[in-house]
């Protein structure tokens, strides 16, 4: 793949089973997902419902092609309205291509795109161990906060989550 040819857009509903697609690798295979069971586009509705053109909740997708490669997203951390100004942020890579730049090209899109847009912190939550996502995140300026030990149980063991934050 030449990352030359990979594009950032913003995603559009042509794009849900493609995202749907990605995250349900990591559901099935992996414990970067607490999710457990695979998801539907129709079941994620809820969630592609945050997201806007404008904004501190955006998606994106790296697309080569008609191919979606990978997706970043700020999404609200919590309900309660104190904690508008702080976004939790993800990014899913397709599987075949994974370590090939896409995460860092996303986030580079991502946190340009909400620069402005009542932005104060990013938080994000990393499963451990995922040597690669938290360099990823630290290459953006993230910095470690603290580790909540044994919080999520998935493929019959604990998994602990690190907890990541960075200022805009």
């Amino acid at each position: 793949m030449s990352r030359a040819t990979v594009t950032v857009r913003q995603a559009g509903a042509q794009d849900a089973a493609a995202i749907v697609r990605i995250y349900n690798h990591y559901i099935v295979h992996t414990a970067i997902t607490f999710d457990v069971e695979p998801v539907t586009v129709e079941s994620r509705r809820p969630w592609f419902s945050h997201f806007h053109d404008r904004g501190p909740h955006q998606l994106w997708v790296a697309v080569q092609g008609s191919a979606v490669l990978g997706y970043a997203d700020s999404h609200p951390f919590r309900e309660k309205a104190a904690y508008r100004p702080t976004v939790e942020t993800s990014v899913y890579v397709d599987r075949e291509y994974t370590r090939q730049g896409i995460g860092t090209l996303l986030y580079s899109v991502l946190f340009n795109a909400i620069v402005g847009e009542g932005v104060h912190r990013a938080i994000a939550g990393i499963t451990l161990p995922n040597t690669a996502s938290v360099s990823l995140h630290q290459k953006f300026g993230y910095r470690a906060v603290g580790t909540m030990s044994e919080i999520g149980f998935k493929f019959n063991r604990y998994w602990d989550v690190g907890w990541f934050e960075r200022s805009f």
